[in-house]
């Protein structure tokens, strides 16, 4: 089972400031021990979405989808990811025991929030000919 630990961007986060040596310090313990248990898949932090875009698909299946780029910064900041981690475990409760050890993101003793969710396996879905050209090409397939 793969999870992805979520960190919401904040004003600061979306202004650039960099976290402090403490926070960093925190994270990179964490982390650390992650990767000691055998179940950090990935991990980083998210540049201001200053530094990003994204593509806008509208349409209809008559007239065909357009995409339109769309230049960052992103005014709903509550929107917005700052960083993530992706953890892969055995069980729901070991996943939520590892987030709940997760580092307060806005640093210690202040108000901040994670998200975790569950990816979609391979074997969430029918088997199907498309299915296993996912399996063939590596993606989704962690068992």
């Amino acid at each position: 089972m793969r999870y992805m630990i979520i960190v919401k961007a904040t004003a600061d986060s979306e202004a650039g400031v960099m976290p402090t040596e403490e926070l960093l310090q925190d994270m990179q313990s964490y982390h650390a021990e992650l990767a000691k248990a055998g179940v950090l898949v990935d991990g980083s932090g998210l540049k201001p979405s200053s530094k990003g875009w994204r593509i806008r698909y509208s349409g209809d299946k008559q007239s065909g989808e357009k995409r339109t780029y769309i230049d960052g910064p992103f005014a709903e900041t509550k929107e917005l990811i700052a960083g993530y981690t992706i953890i892969k475990v055995k069980s729901l409760q070991e996943a939520i025991e590892w987030t709940k050890r997760f580092p307060n993101p806005a640093g210690r003793g202040l108000d901040a929030e994670i998200e975790v969710r569950e990816f979609f396996e391979l074997e969430d879905f029918e088997p199907s000919p498309t299915i296993e050209k996912f399996r063939a090409i590596g993606i989704g397939d962690q068992k």
